[in-house]
Order: structure tokens, then C-alpha cells, then sequence
């Protein structure tokens, strides 16, 4: 097993093992195991922070029998907590991509209106609890939220093609598609310059960089999937490098009976073609996270999703160490010259080696400004900022309260009252993102939260937020319009 320092572990492995050990807790995957082995998918969903957006019965309404069954088949196959695993995440804390909308089936015949069944991330600001919402698109003029910022489904990161990233009847093709058998590479051969001077690599993007593996033996047999899929049996494709950089690429074949082969675009296309040009998925381009764990030996096999262990080929892989055991029952504090101990007693952490009678003496004379005892010292700053606290930051990121709160109750008993400190802080913090999010969720609040700052949003009151692409029309037309006044005072 390759062992691996902090310091040369790179940022990218670092974070997805991080995601790989807080994203997909195994409780989540048992109890949403569980309620899909009985046929309960929407209760599969809720195991799996997903809120369903959709009603059958209105689908079957609107688009008639034959749809609703395609649409219940697929929700029936839909593993929500294997869904969760795949979907794509943001450096450096491999939060879920904010404003995402990802397509996971695709209904309708030609010439019908595009329906889709999708998946949704809120925005950043919004993104407590780490939730998702699973909806039927039904094309640009009807359902589509108008809270959300990004309601369409993003052909990067399209899933319609990739079932067996969340789908269970195909999880077995894991392997093939993603890239196992196959050569990687930390650069595309033969392509110019794709994440140097000519590319900005995103910041945002986990597998942004030249430490990204690009798995460069699938792209032929991925891009005839997606020509397929979009009606060309050959083609120009492209593939996103970075942030302002893609390859535009071609699959060419003599003839049916030989499998193609992808070479780059002999002349260079302009840039309006090109963008129009049918995008490999990134789940087709890059090699999956968890082989680049496996391969690193960052990870083991039984710490990885059930289904995805099950299609890997992790035989005979050297087995890594889990992260580092919570403190033991009792605790040892040095005390008046002698070792004493603290443990949990009735549902709190107490000096057991201590009195209750000398614990009260002692705690009525801190509340009168005199010394603490050494065990009350040790008792006071586990409650304020314990040894746990990353596990429980992290864990919160991640939308894991559960976990969290029975990190802390381990750690403190269940029956203890938080004193002020960083862990009261992150709790505090967590409880309150949740009220934001269902705020978004209900639609109660703008879009951007720039289109708050004059209005009592969340943007701090007289500041100027900055004009990108996220910003409200209306928003944009006052402050860039030509009859805007320009005197000192107005904004």
C-alpha cells in the first residue's frame, strides 16, 4: 500500500476521500436500501436527503399511461444513495455542485416536447442539509422553478446516458464505463496545450488540473454513445478541459464492421460551432474518483459504496486505515497530582473521581471569578471546542446531522448543554442554513441574493454586490442602463 503524507497527498485525492467518507454515510445507504427493497422509492428518496417535485398521477394526466410507466419503472430503479455518490462536487470541500440540474432519463418521441426526468441542486447559498429535489422537466416553457437558478438540464454533466451511476439493475457496468480496464492519462494525448496557458482551470471543479486522470480508452465508445443519443451515427464532439478550454474532437471508422476511433479535428472550427458541437459528459471523460482512491490506496474497498465494491475490481487490495478512533471512556486528566478520570455518567461527562458535593463547591466557586479544577478545565474545553470537532464540521457540511449530533453525543452524553464556544457555533450555523434553504425551497426568496441588497435580502446592507451572469435582469438593466442618473446620490 502506498502511504501517503499530508503534505505530498494531493488536494484533489484529499478532498474526495473526504467526500468518500462523510458524503454517503452507511446509514443513509442501509435505511434507503432497505425502504427500496420493499418498493417504497419515495421513501428511499427521504433516506437520501431527496424531496420528490413530481407527481405521477398529474404526469399521467398531462402526458398520458404509457409515459407514467416508463416514469415509475425508472423510479423504481432509481437508487437515491447511489445517485448521491456519483454526483458531481466543488473543491475544496466536495460540497454538491450548487444550481445544478442533471438529467437522469430522457421520454418522448420526435417532434414531442422534451421531458426529462432530473435531479436539482440548490444554490451555494442555500445548500444546508446538502438536499436535492428529483423533478420531470418538461421543457424551457413549463415546469421549470423559477427560483432555481439553473432550471435546464447542463449537458456536462448529463446522466441520461450513464444509468449505471444510479441505477442498480446496471451498477455491474461500472467498471467498463468508467474507465477500469481501460489506459488514463494525466494529459489527453495528442491534444494542444488543454490545461496550460491556453486554459483556465476552474477553481470550483475537483477534477480541474494536470492531476486529473482523463480516461482517454473509453472517449471513442462514449462519444458513439452521445452521437447516437443525439440522432449522428458519426461526428465532431468536444470535450471540456477547462474553465476556457475544450478539445474538439471527431469518431471515424472505415466502416461499420470496425470500432471507431477519436482523433482531433483536423481544422480548427470557429468558436460559435464549436460550442454547439454534441459535449462528452464528464462522467465519460475523467476516470472516477474512487479508482484514483483505490489505485492511491487511500481508500478501502469495504469503505466504498456496496454496489460500486461490488463492480470494481478490488481484489486483492491492500486495506487502508480508518480515520482516527474518537477519545475512549474514560478520559485521564492529570489533577492535584494524581491521574484522575472523566467519563460519561447519566448521560453526561462528569469527573467521576471527584465528589458531586466537591463538583459543586468547586463550580460555585468558578462562577465566582476563583480557579477551576483541572478535570472541570478538561470538561469545560471539550464542551467548547472537543478533539471531534472536524469530524463534526465535516459532517455537517455534508448535510449529516444525524451524524453530527451523535458525534457529539459520544463525545459529551446525551444529556449535556453546550457551552458557547466553536461547537455551539457550527451547530448554530447549521440549524440556521436550513432555515435558508427552506425559504428557497418555498420560493420566498430572490434568486440572487444580490437582488436583495436594497430590500432586506441576505446581501449585508450597503454593499455592492458585483455584476456577473447570475445577476437578475431587472438587477442588471439599473445598473448598467445608459439613463441611470450618475450623481453622487444614488447607487
Amino acid at each position: 500500500m502506498a502511504h501517503h503524507s499530508a503534505n505530498d497527498l494531493p488536494s484533489r485525492l484529499s478532498m474526495w476521500q473526504r467526500v468518500r467518507e462523510y458524503a454517503v454515510p452507511p446509514s443513509m445507504i442501509e435505511t434507503a436500501t432497505a425502504r427500496r427493497a420493499v418498493g417504497d422509492w419515495a421513501g428511499a428518496c427521504a433516506a437520501a436527503r431527496i424531496d420528490v417535485d413530481l407527481d405521477p398521477r398529474a404526469v399521467r394526466d398531462r402526458h398520458g399511461t404509457d409515459l407514467v410507466h416508463r416514469l415509475r419503472a425508472d423510479l423504481r430503479r432509481l437508487t437515491p444513495d447511489l445517485l448521491r455518490w456519483h454526483m458531481p462536487r466543488i473543491a475544496p470541500d466536495g460540497r454538491l455542485r450548487p444550481g445544478l440540474t442533471v438529467s437522469l432519463a430522457r421520454y418522448g418521441a420526435d417532434g414531442a416536447p422534451p421531458l426529462e426526468l432530473v435531479v436539482r441542486t440548490p444554490p451555494a447559498w442555500a445548500d444546508a442539509g446538502q438536499r436535492m429535489s428529483l423533478a420531470l422537466w418538461e421543457g424551457p416553457a413549463q415546469g421549470a422553478p423559477r427560483h432555481h437558478p439553473h432550471p435546464h438540464p447542463d449537458r456536462r454533466f448529463r446522466l441520461d446516458l450513464h444509468r449505471h451511476l444510479w441505477d442498480a439493475g446496471r451498477s455491474r457496468e461500472l467498471a467498463r464505463r468508467c474507465g477500469a480496464y481501460e489506459a488514463t492519462s494525466a494529459e489527453p494525448v495528442d491534444l494542444p496545450d488543454p490545461l496550460g496557458g491556453r486554459g483556465r482551470s476552474d477553481p470550483a471543479d475537483p477534477s480541474a488540473g494536470t492531476s486529473a486522470l482523463w480516461a482517454l480508452g473509453r472517449w471513442a465508445a462514449e462519444a458513439e454513445l452521445l452521437l447516437r443519443a443525439e440522432g449522428r451515427p458519426r461526428g465532431a464532439f468536444a470535450v471540456r478541459l477547462g474553465a476556457r478550454s475544450r478539445a474538439v474532437l471527431e469518431l471515424v471508422a472505415p466502416d461499420d464492421s470496425h470500432t471507431p476511433v477519436c482523433r482531433p479535428l483536423r481544422e480548427a472550427l470557429p468558436p460559435a460551432e464549436a460550442a454547439a458541437l454534441p459535449l462528452l459528459p464528464e462522467a465519460a471523460a475523467r476516470v472516477l474518483p474512487d479508482l484514483e482512491l483505490l489505485r492511491a490506496g487511500l481508500i478501502a474497498p469495504g469503505r466504498l459504496h456496496p454496489l460500486v465494491a461490488a463492480a470494481l475490481p478490488v481484489s486483492g487490495r491492500a486495506a487502508v486505515s480508518g480515520p482516527a478512533a474518537a477519545p475512549g471512556d474514560p478520559h485521564r486528566v492529570a489533577c492535584r497530582g494524581e491521574v484522575h478520570r472523566i467519563a460519561l455518567r447519566d448521560g453526561v461527562l462528569t469527573a467521576v473521581d471527584h465528589d458531586p458535593a466537591e463538583l459543586r463547591r468547586e463550580g460555585l466557586l468558578v462562577a465566582l471569578g476563583g480557579p477551576a479544577l483541572p478535570c472541570l478545565r478538561a470538561i469545560d474545553a471539550v464542551h467548547r471546542s472537543p478533539e471531534a470537532l472536524s469530524a463534526v464540521r465535516e459532517r455537517l457540511r455534508h448535510g449529516d446531522v444525524a451524524g453530527a449530533l451523535a458525534v457529539v453525543e459520544g463525545l459529551l452524553g446525551p444529556a449535556a448543554v453546550l457551552r458557547d464556544g466553536p461547537l455551539r457555533e457550527e451547530l448554530e450555523s447549521a440549524a440556521q442554513r436550513r432555515v435558508d434553504h427552506g425559504l428557497f425551497r418555498s420560493g420566498l426568496v430572490a434568486v440572487h441574493p444580490a437582488a436583495g441588497a436594497a430590500g432586506g435580502g441576505h446581501a449585508e446592507a450597503g454593499h455592492r454586490p458585483r455584476l456577473d451572469r447570475r445577476t437578475p435582469h431587472e438587477v442588471r438593466r439599473k445598473r448598467a442602463g445608459r439613463d441611470r442618473p450618475r450623481t453622487g446620490m444614488t447607487r
